[in-house]
């Protein structure tokens, strides 16, 4: 207990919270093997596990043991050692989620729980509750890279960079004349900023 409160006390909030999150990790984790999904648990509880792909059986002392018996990776969902492992992230607070194995131990927090970084070589702090297992959308990826690549365009076809567009605008916002930087500079840098630059 003294630990605790030396850690709490010596270091900032974040710092002491992370280090809860992990030590309840640990605690929480040792309930059952890494990686298995709750639903799974029956399954990895019996002595001789077959694999998921019914190609041969292990015993339970060779689960996780980082050592790929099964082609599917069954016998590993809490190391990198199957290619087609995969590892079960409970994010409790958040979104649960299946990421590769090979993500395990990467020194990468891919989990929100910090699950996957259980080695100790990283401390990786508990997002869930904080949102921090935000779903991606390669949508907003794919939107995001195009509308970059169309103001790189519209630069290239005005002959003006965007570089110095935001300059214009943040010299105006200082409180410089307008007139001596060119009102359709200002005007131009205003609509590429928002977007509404259309130039055919």
């Amino acid at each position: 207990m003294q630990i605790w409160r030396w850690l709490c006390l010596k270091h900032s909030f974040p710092v002491c919270f992370a280090a809860v999150s992990f030590f309840l990790l640990l605690v929480s984790s040792s309930k059952s093997p890494l990686g298995i999904h709750p639903l799974d648990a029956k399954y990895f509880a019996a002595e001789v596990i077959k694999c998921k792909d019914g190609s041969k059986s292990f015993t339970r002392d060779r689960l996780n043991d980082n050592f790929c018996d099964c082609l599917d990776g069954t016998d590993e969902p809490g190391t990198s050692a199957c290619p087609a492992g995969k590892f079960y992230c409970r994010n409790v607070g958040s979104i649960p989620q299946f990421i590769f194995s090979s993500r395990v131990n990467d020194h990468f927090c891919d989990c929100c729980d910090g699950s996957d970084e259980y080695d100790g070589s990283i401390l990786c702090p508990n997002t869930c509750i904080m949102g921090g297992n935000v779903e991606y959308k390669t949508e907003d990826y794919v939107s995001t890279t195009s509308h970059l690549h169309s103001t790189k365009l519209k630069e290239m076809k005005i002959g003006i960079k965007l570089e110095d567009l935001i300059q214009t605008l943040a010299a105006t916002r200082e409180g410089e004349n307008v007139t001596s930087l060119g009102s359709k500079s200002v005007t131009i840098a205003i609509k590429v900023f928002y977007g509404d630059l259309h130039i055919k």
